[in-house]
């Protein structure tokens, strides 16, 4: 297992992985669908170094992003020095294989080298399957709240009831 930074030869495989990953939404959570990104942002993303990718065996099992701050959806608590995950799609192949909790592992040192006390997360709608594998993984989970203002978000956002999360650093 290998986490690295994606790349833009990357590129088609992330949309791969993000058109698989609605394909689930829609079988298991049908009204908390991913809209289709924008692939400015990706490559934003993917320049800026906030794009990441876990290999096995040299296949792209799961991506991820990584966002320093998240004012819509944190509010106040955007001032805390934190990291935050977002858009999580494992690879179909790969499922089972406690992806979340290896980005966790990921995720501890390298918010603390960067001063963070906090990996925060979020996911819309009330699923309580997620919830408990979030909860597994580590996260604390603090509820869900109403977003005051979706714009500049993806779609997903609007109107949308979010579940918060997150691990504080010692």
């Amino acid at each position: 297992m290998e986490i690295t930074n994606s790349t833009p030869e990357d590129i088609d495989a992330i949309f791969e992985l993000y058109r698989l990953a609605t394909v689930f939404q829609k079988d298991k959570f049908p009204d908390n669908l991913w809209p289709q990104f924008d692939e400015r942002l990706i490559t934003s993303e993917i320049a800026e170094k906030r794009q990441w990718k876990l290999l096995i065996e040299k296949q792209i099992a799961c991506i991820w992003a990584v966002t320093f701050n998240d004012p819509q959806i944190w509010e106040e608590k955007d001032a805390d020095p934190a990291i935050y995950l977002h858009r999580i799609a494992t690879n179909p192949n790969f499922r089972g294989h406690q992806f979340v909790t290896k980005i966790v592992d990921w995720a501890k040192p390298y918010a603390s080298t960067m001063n963070k006390m906090y990996i925060r997360m979020d996911t819309c709608g009330n699923n309580t399957r997620l919830i408990q594998h979030y909860k597994n993984s580590g996260f604390q989970f603090l509820g869900m709240s109403k977003i005051k203002t979706s714009e500049g978000l993806p779609s997903h956002y609007k109107n949308a009831q979010v579940c918060r999360f997150e691990i504080a650093l010692t």
